[in-house]
């Protein structure tokens, strides 16, 4: 694929990830194996209030194509195929579920060095078409979506975004839902080896009048640690420390307080991800 200006969901996303990206207050534990043949198998436990479930995620690639099937403790099957290259800087993105027979969905993905240009439809009677459009350099780019609901022939959604990215740092500017709300971010590494780095993001919404002010950061203690913290001006305090126990094994423990209402009891979260 050509390096060019991303997909309109990576505006802002790196912003994105370091306020949201491994916070938790769940108990999650998954464990991944791989054979001989080239098969992936993913286990997942998962444990959110009372509620527990599971599911077991397999991948497999053979030449230009990635299957995965996703099976979990509802019996719903979910499969996705992915091709690369079928086409030259273009990717296909097939995925349907078991036992709904409604659900399948078509996305192609076209990658030029100044553009790129994304198409998913359901593959239904009246589907819902969604159509998003980048414009730039991986420096500075522009980006655009819509969804459109073929049986209401109405817009499901239309925003825009714009992102500007350097070495260092990167910032964003989301105006979304149907241009009710904007949202800007920024994001600095402090250092050149980016072990450090701080982020804010600013969210308001127009027809409630509501802002939220969120401002995190990121510090590498060493190669295997790192800690993570936000706090947004409502009050939500949240932090984090993941520890690599071997490569590629993840474990990390996170918390959330209400600092309005330190009465309450803060919320843990524990996550396991072991891979060999």
């Amino acid at each position: 694929m050509s390096k060019g200006p991303g997909l309109f969901a990576d505006i802002g996303k790196k912003a994105k990830d370091l306020l949201t990206r491994d916070y938790n207050t769940d108990q999650k534990f998954s464990i991944s194996t791989y054979s001989s043949s080239g098969v992936a198998l993913t286990s997942t436990a998962l444990k959110k209030g009372g509620v527990h479930a599971a599911d077991v995620t397999s991948q497999y690639k053979y030449k230009n194509a990635v299957f995965d099937v996703k099976i979990d403790t509802d019996s719903t099957i979910l499969t996705t195929v992915t091709f690369t290259e079928i086409l030259p800087s273009t990717k296909a993105i097939a995925s349907f579920k078991v036992p709904d027979n409604s659900s399948g969905k078509l996305e192609v993905q076209y990658f030029h060095d100044h553009a790129t240009v994304t198409a998913a439809a359901a593959l239904k009677q009246n589907p819902l078409i969604d159509i998003t459009a980048t414009l730039g350099t991986p420096v500075i780019s522009f980006g655009a979506e819509a969804g459109y609901d073929t049986s209401s022939k109405t817009f499901t959604k239309y925003n825009a975004g714009i992102s500007v990215t350097k070495p260092d740092a990167c910032a964003s500017i989301i105006l979304g839902d149907k241009g009710d709300s904007i949202k800007a971010s920024y994001l600095h590494h402090l250092d050149e080896s980016k072990r450090s780095a701080a982020v804010g993001e600013v969210y308001r919404k127009f027809s409630t009048n509501e802002n939220t002010i969120t401002v995190g950061g990121l510090y590498a203690i060493d190669h295997t640690t790192t800690v993570k913290a936000k706090l947004n001006n409502n009050g939500k305090l949240g932090a984090l420390l993941q520890h690599e126990v071997v490569p590629k094994s993840l474990v990390t423990v996170s918390s959330e307080i209400d600092t309005k209402a330190l009465d309450k009891h803060p919320r843990f979260g524990l996550s396991l991800v072991l891979k060999p």
